[in-house]
Formats: structure tokens, sequence, C-alpha cells
């Protein structure tokens, strides 16, 4: 019998009469309990297999995605059994399992550098730490993220990289959202050693928007790398060796990307921050509210950070399948736009011809009156290129019980047909151009038009070298491309199989063709979209029940809400024959043809083109004062939501039409935005299905071959000025300044 057994028994036995002493030495009774099921190997391996861990959630909320059951392998992160698919990091599989390794030069998004080496995490059977960002996991690896290797290995990097950096932080615009602050305190020493004299290196020049202290830089190159993967420009790189290391441009240039900004979310330090910005004020001090972009047709994901009733700055939020986290240089620094040349007061043009602040009540007696003295025909409404759906609806609404249905909205064009939402949606959707493998633009600059779906364009080619041709004026791409040609006959040799690129789209197995929403000004547009249908019967790999090939993209936040609502104009000469227009923000649209004596009601937030021709104006709310609902160039609806409060006596737009119908005798059934959205679900449903994207249902633009002939006139530029594409834009000083160096350019 063994000694474990006799002593349990002897235990056993004597537990019922033992009598404690009251000599507390006596009480220390150190006992011996054998457990027999260990001695069984089988039972052993069952309880080592099967430790009785906590459930961790992921870093993020990340998800694990297993295109192939048989690539899963498993790995332990501080003895913590994960599953991931092969391929991943360690770093990555940390995460997974809960663990957040601190990184300075890994990106999600970037190729990876592993030149920081503060993600060192130890490995069992390695002989030192491995840099865990640059290491793939293998199966059965155990990894071990919080031991005092580990600690020390972290320690020791982050004194080096603290030994010629700056003690920035009380002047320092990052101070508050720097990583090199975190993690100092999380896994930095409390002392330095080093005594010598710090390093400084000279500033750069990289425009009006980012501003550089590269003193500060610690070489981890993610600007470098974004320039050149995701902006496709190469206009940083590292110069020098050792001590002599930064990050600079080769020549003295500027960094001209439609997307430099981003470089100054990603840089994990002070050297890259806002010149617009700069010393504005501290993070903690703003306020956030997450809404989205109307400057274009993409709906980007924003979060306008502001202070008190001004908007301090724009940063982007994370929509993978919108613009991922990236946002244009428009959508991030137009923000000072906002409060510039702004309409505060309800006005009326005097006999003198200068305006005069008046009353409400007023200026709507005074409309009311000159539309009850026209003729219903004579009555043409114009919708801006930012009016949201709620505005869009009651405008039209209001203007149909004055018996005028002649409403449309700006860039949608009188040659457009609407009938049909996949004739004028990108079918394939933004996230889902990564699926395609050739692609063809027509009439489009999607750098300038759209720079997300762009950013898309550029890294389906990086990644799936597909291929792109290009029909349209000469232009600047960032990707390898094929100019095909510069007029519609070059799509008609395509379409009737004449031209070599007709090859590429027949072998493509998800080809994808966008057309510029510019073609809907022009006369043969009609033509353009039958050879388009011709295409889709031609090649039958473009329209299939998984892929839809044929995408439109769309300029404006509004041309989409507005198709849907039905907002399109009744006949070709409604402008020469009015005698009363409404212009809802409408500051782009031609009034040369306008008779001398009609009478301009000008509903918008800024003193812009629209403002010289008017009789009288009402003030109107921004996106980032009222809440509204967009659709983007793909069908996703969203809403803006208010971040400061209004200026002056500016009201939104449907509340203007809602009180002017009233003034008119046709009073508005609605009295709510609720009521508002009440009235869109008649007629839209699927404007009031909130972040959600509401396919075509119908594939193809299903229109009839007719006997047009496309015209030999080439495509035109739709967007002359990118950073000056509305009234917002165009009252921007940071955007006047870009524009500027782009005329130089």
């Amino acid at each position: 019998m063994g000694l474990g057994s006799l002593a349990s028994r002897a235990l056993r036995s004597s537990s019922s009469s033992r009598v404690l002493s009251t000599n507390p030495r006596y009480n220390l009774i150190r006992t011996i309990v054998s457990t027999p099921e260990l001695h069984k190997p089988e039972a052993a391996t069952e309880a080592a297999s099967e430790p009785d861990l906590p459930k961790r959630t992921p870093i993020a909320g990340a998800r694990v995605h297993f295109p192939n059951p048989d690539d899963v392998i498993e790995v332990f992160v501080d003895g913590y059994p994960v599953k991931i698919p092969k391929g991943m990091t360690v770093l990555q599989a940390c995460s997974v399992a809960g663990v957040d390794i601190p990184r300075f030069c890994y990106h999600d998004r970037l190729s990876i550098a592993g030149n920081c080496r503060m993600c060192l995490v130890e490995v069992e059977k390695s002989p030192k730490p491995v840099a865990s960002c640059a290491m793939p996991a293998l199966p059965g690896m155990k990894i071990k993220t919080d031991t005092p290797i580990a600690k020390k290995a972290r320690e020791g990097v982050m004194e080096f990289l603290l030994m010629n950096h700056p003690l920035d932080c009380p002047i320092c615009d990052q101070g508050g959202e720097c990583d090199l602050q975190d993690q100092s305190m999380a896994f930095g020493s409390d002392r330095g050693r080093f005594t010598e004299t710090k390093r400084s290196v000279v500033d750069k020049n990289l425009g009006p928007l980012v501003k550089t202290v590269m003193t500060r830089c610690i070489q981890c190159t993610r600007c470098v790398r974004f320039a050149s993967e995701i902006a496709g420009v190469q206009d940083l790189g590292m110069l020098g060796r050792g001590s002599g290391e930064e990050i600079g441009t080769y020549v003295e240039k500027l960094m001209t990307s439609e997307l430099s900004g981003n470089v100054i979310d990603i840089c994990p330090v002070g050297a890259l921050t806002s010149k617009p910005f700069a010393f504005k004020a501290r993070n903690w001090e703003l306020k956030g509210t997450e809404t989205i972009d109307v400057t274009d047709a993409v709906g980007s994901n924003i979060r306008i950070d502001s202070r008190g009733p001004e908007v301090m700055r724009i940063v982007p939020r994370l929509n993978e399948d919108i613009n991922e986290e990236w946002i244009s240089d428009k959508t991030r620094f137009c923000y000072d736009g906002l409060k510039r040349q702004r309409l505060s007061d309800p006005m009326i043009r005097g006999a003198d011809g200068h305006f005069k602040p008046v009353s409400w009540r007023d200026a709507l007696a005074v409309v009311a009156e000159v539309l009850h003295q026209v003729k219903p025909e004579e009555i043409v409404g114009v919708a801006g290129k930012l009016s949201d759906a709620e505005s869009m609806m009651s405008l039209k609404d209001f203007l149909n019980r004055m018996g005028s249905n002649n409403i449309w909205c700006e860039g949608n064009g009188k040659y457009l047909d609407a009938d049909l939402r996949s004739g004028y949606l990108m079918n394939s959707s933004i996230s889902g151009l990564e699926k395609a493998d050739c692609f063809l633009l027509v009439g489009t600059q999607p750098r300038v038009e759209a720079a997300m779906v762009n950013a898309r364009i550029r890294k389906t080619v990086r990644a799936t070298k597909a291929k792109v041709g290009y029909i349209g004026p000469p232009t600047d791409f960032n990707y390898d491309h094929d100019h095909l040609g510069t007029t519609p006959e070059t799509l008609a040799a395509i379409a009737d199989g004449r031209h070599p690129f007709s090859a590429a789209l027949s072998t493509a197995k998800n080809p994808a063709i966008i057309i510029g929403a510019g073609i809907f000004d022009r006369q043969d547009t009609a033509a353009i979209l039958s050879l388009l249908n011709s295409l889709s019967a031609k090649f039958k790999n473009l329209i299939t029940p998984e892929w839809n090939g044929l995408n439109v993209l769309l300029l404006n936040a509004a041309q989409a809400a507005a198709l849907d609502l039905g907002l399109t104009p009744e006949s070709d000469s409604g402008m020469e024959s009015a005698k009363f227009v409404y212009l809802m923000g409408a500051d782009d649209t031609n009034l040369d043809d306008l008779p001398k004596d009609a009478f301009v009601v000008y509903q918008g937030h800024h003193g812009d083109k629209g403002v010289y021709r008017a009789n009288v104006i009402f003030p109107s709310t921004v996106f980032s004062e009222k809440e509204g609902t967009y659709e983007n160039t793909e069908g996703c609806v969203q809403q803006t939501v208010p971040a400061v409060p209004t200026v002056g006596d500016a009201r939104e737009d449907w509340k203007i039409t809602r009180a002017l119908s009233e003034v008119c005798g046709v009073r508005l059934p609605y009295d709510s935005i609720s009521g508002v959205r009440s009235r869109i679900k008649n007629v839209a449903p699927n404007l009031l299905r909130v972040d959600e994207r509401e396919a075509a249902v119908f594939s193809g633009l299903l229109k009839p071959e007719g006997s047009e002939k496309v015209s030999a006139v080439p495509f035109g530029v739709t967007v002359e000025n990118f950073y000056m594409t509305d009234a917002i834009t165009r009252a921007s000083k940071i955007m006047a300044q870009c524009s500027a160096l782009l005329a130089k350019k």
C-alpha cells in the first residue's frame, strides 16, 4: 500500500476524534492528499487538455472568417486556445484571443514592415523574442505575451524610441490621442538613461493640409507605405541611414494626393498633424458626433468634432462597405466652409437691388403672393446637390399642390430615365468592386468624382492585376490603365466586338462597367444607354444571378434619393418658360435661359451663385446642423445627425416649405420629421431602411434599343476642380488654398 493511501486513511480515522491544542504551534497541520485518478495517464491528459479559462473577447470585436475549413489551425495565446485561418500572423492571433499587442509600424491595411520591434512576444522553443507582426502563426504554437522577457524587450524598445524623441507633449497636437504617450505609460520605464544630445530633423513642407514636426518621427514608415500603396503616389520615402535616417520627399515638392490627410490619422506620434487644426483645441475638449459626409455621392462615414457652436475638425469612421477607414481631403478639410459666407436671416431684394433683412412672416407672405399670380405650368423647382430626402419630399409635395410637377435635382440632367433603379445605381456596390477582374470606365474620372471609389479600384488592381480600360478625356490615374479613346464611338466599337478590349471583357469572370453621371447631360444619352444594354446582351458574364457589373457613378449626395422620389423634369423647356423658380440649395443650375421677369426664391445656407439672381432668400441649415436622410451611389441609405446649433434665424429645409405651404393655403399634412418620413414611406420605402443597401430589383438597364446613333462629341470633364464642387467647399478657405496649389501644378 502506498504512503499516500496510508496517510489519507490515518487522516480520515483521526479527523473525527482530533482535538486541537491550545498551543498555536500545534495548530499547523500539513496534510498530504493523493488523487488516485491522476495516476492514470489517460485522465491526466484529459485534465490537461481542458483548462478552465474564462471566455475572451477579440480586440475591437474582430470576427474571424474561415474561407476553407481545412486551413484552420490552433495556437495557444497565454495558454488560451484559439482557432485561426492559416496565414495569420502571431499579432493577429493575439487580437483574436483578446490580447492587445503594442505596435507602431503595423497597420491592418498596409504591408508589414516589422521595423519598430514594439510587438515582441515570446514563443515557446524560440531562442529570443519574435516580432509578432511579421511572424506567421504555426499549428500548435505557444505564444506568451506577458512574460518578463517580453516586458523587458518592450521596455528596451521604448527606451530606444524615446532616446531622440523631444519632450513636446505640452505643445503637441497629438497629445491625448498619441500612441507613443499611451504605450510609454503602459510599457516604458520610469526614467531614461540617455545623456547625450538629442538629434533634430528639419521639418518638411507637404502643403497646406499636413503639418510636419519631423523631430518627433519614430521612422515607423506608415506614411510612406500609405502614400505608395493606398494613395498611389511616390511622394514620401526614407532618406539616410542610422541616426541620420528621416522621412521626407525625394525632391522639394508637395504631397498632392487627394487622400493625403489620412497620414494624419495613421501617424502614431505627432510628426504629421493637421495644419488647419494646429493649436486650436485638445481632443478631450471636443464633442464627437457620428454622421456622414455629403460632399460627394459616396457617403463616407465621418465623426464631426465640435466645441460649442463651431466644428473644429472632421475625422473618418470605420465602414468596411463604403470608405473603410479613409476619407478624402475635401471631406476632411472643408469644415471651415460651414461657418463662412452663411445666410442667417430671411431677406428681400429691394427696388435698389440690395437685400434687406425681414421677418419670416414677411418673407413668406411675399412669396405666397407671387405664387398665386403665376400659372401652375410656369412654376419650377430645383433641389440642390446637398439636399436631403426629407426636404426634397416636402418641396415636391408643396409644388404638386400648387399644380406643378416640374421639379428636378441638380446633376440628374433632363435625359435621365429614372424608371428603374438599376439605371442610376452602382449595382455591384462599392465593396463589391473588389470582386471585379476587369474595369471599363466610361466618361468618368473617379479620382476626382469619388475618391473612395477610386481607392477601391486601385486596391483591386494592386491585389488582382485587374485590367482597366478608360474612355474619356485625358486624366490622371494612380493605377495602370489603357486609354481606349475619348468618344462614345469607342464604346460602340467594343459593343460590336471590333475593339481589342472586347476580348478582355469577354474573358473576365466579373467585368465591371462604370458610367459617369456626366453622360446624363449629353443629347446622345439614350444611344449610350442602348449601347450599354447591347453590351450586357453580348457579354453574358456582365450580368449574372451572382454579379451585376453595370454601374453608374453619381456625383452628388442628393441624386440617388431624388431619383427614388421621382424628382425628374416634366418638360425640356421648363426653365425657358418659368415665371417662378424655387431654388432649394441649387447653386450650379444654369439660369441664363430664365426670363428676366421671373421671380426667383433661393433657399440655402450659403451666399453662393444662386443668390445673385434671387428676389427672396430663405436661410436654411447645413448637413452638420440637421437630421436628414441621404442615399449614396450604391443605394445605401444613411442619416446625418446635428453636431452644432443652427446659425442665426436659419431653419431646416422641410420646415420652410411646410410653413410656406400653410401661408399659401395648401398646408402639407405633416408637422414633424417623422411625419415627412411617413410620407416618404409611401413613395420610396427603401429610404427608411437606414444603414441598409437595397439593390435594384431588375438587373441591367432594361432599355429598349433605339435607332439613335452616338455622337462624335468627346466625353467632357465633369469635375473641373476637385476641391471646389459645392457651396460648402467654395466657401472654405482651406479648399481655396488647395485649389490655388492645384492651379499652379
